[in-house]
């Protein structure tokens, strides 16, 4: 169904997570006695790719601990946007779609079904249930304010013009392009006056030059410590579990650093990244542990004896990387061996060659800065009337949850604030 000079109280923009959840929250807001039209406007055929996809397909809704440092961004901004909805507010607010939550060890909450389409259906239904009208295949081409006497936006998209009292971008950063998320909703914002900054890849698994041992060990995963050094400055450390692919780095900790990364190459700056592979260990602690398993076990070679911290197929590659013969004797290890190998255990320099890409980034750095729109209510304070949600702004969190979260809270105080005045009865 198309729409030619349609108009609506409040369009959104974008049929993701965010976009779903500002149409919903802004839906149950506004008084049965007071009925208003809401539409979510997409570009794709088949809306919540994002959502279908995220959590291996089981969708990763929140997390169950989440605070503003595991976000990056004006985190006085961050800090209130997050205190407007809490996670026990997700937790509500599915159950009351019929989603249930469950925790895993890793403290990520997933639907009890496993079914990231469980998420997906609740949204839509409630939409539906509210009367929050979804046009997929509806790609916004163009936004325009009204003239100062017509308040409002005109919408252009691919089947005509869409005139709307609010508008909401929620149409998610350039990540997973396929999804429909190609960077157009920034075009909107900056065409009405707000700026972009640099946006890059981020929670992006990283490719290794071909050379190194990574093939080999394919599959293979276990912890290590990240430090990711710019310009000779330390920016970040963290610990985590690192997957080893036949193109690269994966896993939880490489994702969550990657952006420093990315960012980096993008500005021109030198980066690197090391990996201490005994995480909690100095160079002086592992220097110490060499020399007393050496005289405790003598015979022990060096894969049978570092396979005590680390997976024996990572440590004799790690071995052979270091030009030492994984078979020798610890006792046998020369110093300048022993020293050689320490250095590459506990700061090891990944020679990266690229990201892997935004097909494959799970989120966006960068966007539209969190300073130019009023945290209480994600309107914009330079475009009175237009609201900003999820990750077309300037903030992106960690891997296991956080992202939702934000698109969540971010949903729930635009769709409240944009509707309003109509829930009290002033509008129109």
């Amino acid at each position: 169904m198309s729409i030619h000079d349609d108009t609506c109280d409040v369009a959104v923009i974008g049929a993701g997570a965010a976009g779903l959840a500002t149409a919903i929250f802004a839906a149950e807001t506004v008084e049965k006695s007071k009925p208003s039209t809401i539409l979510v406007l997409d570009g794709a055929k088949t809306i919540g790719f994002k959502i279908l996809v995220s959590g291996g397909g089981r969708c990763n809704v929140t997390h169950d601990v989440v605070t503003p440092t595991d976000f990056f961004g004006n985190r006085h901004i961050i800090k209130n946007v997050l205190a407007a909805f809490s996670v026990q507010a997700t937790i509500d607010w599915f159950a009351s779609l019929g989603v249930d939550l469950k925790r895993e060890e890793t403290g990520k909450l997933f639907p009890v079904t496993d079914k990231a389409k469980t998420v997906l259906s609740a949204l839509v239904n409630r939409c539906h249930e509210l009367g929050v009208v979804i046009r997929s295949d509806h790609r916004v081409t163009g936004l325009d304010r009204r003239s100062d006497s017509e308040s409002g936006f005109a919408i252009h998209h691919a089947h005509g013009t869409l005139k709307a009292r609010k508008v909401i971008l929620a149409t998610g950063g350039r990540s997973i392009p396929k999804s429909g998320s190609d960077g157009f909703g920034y075009e909107l914002a900056r065409r009405l006056g707000h700026h972009v900054s640099t946006t890059v890849p981020a929670l992006v698994p990283l490719l290794l030059e071909d050379a190194l041992f990574h093939k080999a060990l394919s599959g293979l995963s276990h912890d290590v410590e990240l430090t990711t050094v710019i310009e000779g400055r330390t920016v970040d450390q963290r610990k985590g579990s690192l997957l080893w692919t036949h193109f690269g780095i994966s896993g939880p900790v490489v994702m969550d650093a990657s952006r420093f990364w990315t960012l980096a190459q993008e500005t021109g700056k030198s980066a690197d990244l090391h990996g201490n592979f005994l995480p909690g260990k100095t160079q002086e602690q592992a220097r110490q542990w060499f020399m007393d398993q050496a005289a405790g076990a003598p015979r022990r070679s060096l894969t049978k004896t570092l396979a005590q911290l680390v997976p024996e197929r990572f440590a004799e590659a790690l071995c052979l990387h270091s030009e030492c013969d994984p078979l020798t004797a610890i006792a046998q290890l020369p110093r300048k061996d022993r020293d050689r190998l320490i250095e590459a255990f506990t700061k090891f320099r990944f020679p990266i060659e690229q990201d892997r890409g935004w097909n494959y980034a799970e989120v966006t750095a960068g966007g539209v800065p969190l300073e130019e729109i009023n945290f209480r209510t994600l309107e914009s304070k330079l475009v009175p009337g237009l609201y900003l949600v999820g990750e077309i702004l300037d903030c992106d969190g960690r891997i296991g949850g956080f992202n939702f979260q934000w698109a969540w809270a971010t949903g729930n105080l635009a769709g409240r604030a944009s509707v309003g005045r109509m829930a009290r009865g002033i509008g129109t």
